[in-house]
Formats: structure tokens, C-alpha cells, sequence
């Protein structure tokens, strides 16, 4: 006698947890609600630390590959190419004898100047060498990573630089690595100066990553395709003085009052591997008052000790002439 077919469906009595729909939604919400608290309240960001100190080791041991590439390419090019960097250096060493001798003598009159003018000494900046690992993962935004973190004393909104120029500021510390924003975010800003004709402003980098530009510049602004701005030392971050880009295009319309002015970073982050992480001039300059003051406190305790002395070995005196009398 034939049974029939088998009812291959789960009986309703079987049935454990919800549905696959309530499921999607409960995590959707879930991971809605991680993305607001993270954004406001950072409370991932102790935990994103602790992750990325314990990816460390596995981070670095998936580059070593790609350094050991790196670096056997680097063998393989042969003498030819150190014999013409050789040269090379060499030629330019030669034009560097000549302009060190002037900045030498340069140097010794700006000394000499401040000294007459009575102005302080320029500052003097501590720094961190890095290298970079790699590009943050993230495609809407510029960022890189380098292998110094905050038990090499890195710190947030320190200032990045190479040897041609500003590339960035650390946004982000963990405890061996950092994440650099460079200059050419969406989110990024810098104040600059004209080199040349001394005027302030702020550099901001473009929506689409392509550079930076100028915003709410006037039509009128001197400003010219070529002029170097260099950091202009009011944000209390970056030291004075170091190039930050050039201007590419400068557009003035009838229709607005402000020029659309395009810059080029200077420093080429694609081509940046090894860097140098300076201190926030802010703190570089505290730490040097807290400095100063502990110097004159110091120089005031060891002035009324040597006044003390002074006094008691007066007393001492006049009570032993007192006593001969």
C-alpha cells in the first residue's frame, strides 16, 4: 500500500528563532546603530585599537613578501644604476659646496640680526622617522599608514612630512601604526602663505581627491600659476616655512567674485615611503615654557639659597666679633 509522498517542510512545531527577514532587519538596524555611535561617540575606537595592535604582527608578516620583492628588485638593477646615482651625487655635491658656503654665511647674519633685534630663536623641532606600509582601504578618502604609533610617542594632529614638502597630519594613533591623512582629502585643511607676495590662506583638498584648492579667494587676489605656498605657522601645528603645494590653475569668472584657484601638492604621496612625523608646534611650544619656567624657578630657589647663605654667615660674623668684644 503506497504512502503517499513524503512532506519534505519543516512541521510549524519544529520551527526555531525568526524569520531570515526579521533577521536582515534586526542586523541592518544593528549595524545602523554602530555606525551613528561610532561616528558621534567614537565606541569602537578602543576596540578598533586593540585590533589593529593584535593585526600588527599578521600585517607585518604579509608585507614581508612584498619587502623582500621590493628589495630583491632593488638588488637585481645592478651597478649601472649606482654608478650613474654615484655621478650624479657627485655633480650635485659640487653645486651644494657653493650654496652651503652662502647659506653658511646667510645663516651667520641672520644670527646676528635676531641678536640685535632681540628675537627669539627659531624653534626647533623634534620628529619620529616612519615608513610607509600601505594605502588605507577606505575609497573615499586619502589616507596612508605608517609603521610608528604611540608607543614610539607619535600624537594626533602631528604634522607629516617628506623631504619635499608637508604630505599630511596623523588622524588617527594606535599603538605600533597611525593613519595619515594626506593633503589632498576631502577632509583635509592647511593655512599657507604666498611665498611671494605674503598673503594668508587655507588650502583645502578636493571632493574627488584629484588636489587642493583655495576657497572664497577674491577675483582680484594676486595670485599666479607657479606660486609656492608654504605653511604659514598660525594653527599652532605646523611649523613655519614648509612647502605645501603649487598653483596649477587659477580661473576668474564675471558670473562670481571669487577665483577658482587649483593647487598641486608638492610632496607626491604615491611616491612617499619614508617619512618624518614631527610634535604639533603648539606642544613643541608649551613643553618649552614649562621649560623656561622650570629654569627660573630653579634660578630663583638657587639666588635666595645663595642669599640665605649669605645672610648666615653675616650673622655668624657679627656674633663672633661680639664675642671677641
Amino acid at each position: 500500500m503506497s504512502l503517499g509522498p513524503f512532506d519534505r517542510d519543516t512541521p510549524p512545531f519544529f520551527r526555531q528563532g525568526a524569520s531570515a527577514l526579521t533577521k536582515l532587519l534586526l542586523c541592518t538596524a544593528l549595524a545602523l546603530f554602530l555606525m551613528v555611535a561610532d561616528s558621534r561617540f567614537k565606541m569602537t575606537a578602543p576596540a578598533r585599537a586593540t585590533m589593529a595592535l593584535a593585526l600588527h604582527p599578521l600585517q607585518t608578516l604579509l608585507l614581508a613578501p612584498v619587502d623582500a620583492w621590493e628589495s630583491l628588485q632593488d638588488y637585481l638593477r645592478g651597478t649601472e644604476s649606482a654608478r650613474a646615482a654615484e655621478s650624479l651625487a657627485r655633480r650635485q655635491l659640487v653645486q651644494q659646496a657653493e650654496r652651503l658656503s652662502r647659506a653658511e654665511q646667510l645663516q651667520t647674519e641672520n644670527q646676528r640680526l635676531r641678536a640685535l633685534l632681540e628675537l627669539r630663536p627659531a624653534l626647533q623641532v623634534s620628529s619620529v622617522s616612519a615608513e610607509v606600509l600601505y594605502e588605507a582601504t577606505d575609497p573615499y578618502s586619502r589616507r596612508v599608514v605608517i609603521d610608528r604609533g604611540s608607543r614610539q610617542g607619535v600624537q594626533p594632529g602631528a604634522p607629516v612630512i617628506n623631504d619635499t614638502g608637508v604630505l599630511g597630519q596623523v588622524t588617527r594613533v594606535y599603538g605600533l601604526s597611525a593613519e595619515v591623512t594626506l593633503l589632498n582629502d576631502k577632509d583635509a585643511a592647511i593655512p599657507v602663505l604666498n611665498s611671494r607676495t605674503q598673503q594668508r590662506n587655507a588650502a583645502f583638498g578636493r571632493s574627488d581627491g584629484s588636489g587642493m584648492e583655495l576657497r572664497f579667494l577674491a577675483a582680484n587676489a594676486d595670485v599666479k600659476e607657479g606660486d609656492i605656498l608654504v605653511t604659514s605657522g598660525l594653527d599652532g601645528v605646523y611649523p613655519a616655512g614648509l612647502p605645501v603645494a603649487r598653483v596649477a590653475v587659477v580661473e576668474r569668472r564675471g558670473d562670481t567674485s571669487f577665483a577658482s584657484v587649483g593647487l598641486q601638492p608638492i610632496a607626491q604621496a604615491d611616491s612617499a615611503r619614508h617619512v618624518l612625523v614631527l610634535q604639533p608646534l603648539a606642544l613643541h611650544e608649551a613643553a618649552q615654557a614649562e621649560a623656561a619656567a622650570a629654569a627660573a624657578a630653579e634660578a630663583a630657589s638657587a639666588a635666595a639659597g645663595k642669599l640665605a647663605r649669605k645672610a648666615t654667615a653675616g650673622a655668624a660674623n657679627a656674633a663672633n666679633k661680639g664675642a671677641h668684644k
